[in-house]
């Protein structure tokens, strides 16, 4: 399932993930699921909730974030179709602990930042045995 994002989306998600670095930062995916594939029509960023000490590694929201972006999305036509977020200094490889926490049906997009500056961004899935994420095509328009 392919991955549709925008080059200002994707710039936007690197710049709010460098900003956030040496911790990890993340926010929603906005748009609607198309032909088997996914566009991507906005994001928006969320705050990071984990404990201080744990954020280099960790991303955490609240339950009144995912409910504020949900209805925002529907009251635009819209749904959340994923999840970007940072791996600071890492791979741009879902983690043991993303792949525990992963919702079915979303795409997780994971931006490598190292010294501030995004490096790689991959397009993941998490496997309907929920075993694994699979790699998805991220085309970039």
């Amino acid at each position: 399932m392919a991955v549709h994002l925008p080059e200002t989306l994707r710039a936007r998600i690197h710049h709010l993930l460098a900003e956030a670095y040496p911790n990890e930062g993340g926010g929603f995916l906005l748009g609607r699921v198309e032909d088997g594939g996914v566009a991507v029509l906005d994001i928006r960023p969320v705050q990071n909730v984990f404990a201080k000490e744990e954020q280099h590694h960790r991303y955490a929201m609240t339950p009144a974030d995912w409910a504020r972006l949900e209805d925002e999305a529907d009251a635009r036509g819209l749904g959340l179709v994923g999840y970007f977020h940072s791996h600071p200094d890492s791979p741009a490889v879902p983690s043991e602990y993303d792949r525990v926490h992963a919702l079915p049906n979303f795409v997780y997009i994971i931006a490598s930042v190292v010294a501030a500056r995004a490096a790689e961004t991959r397009a993941w899935r998490l496997a309907e045995t929920r075993e694994r994420f699979d790699e998805q095509p991220l085309v970039v328009i």
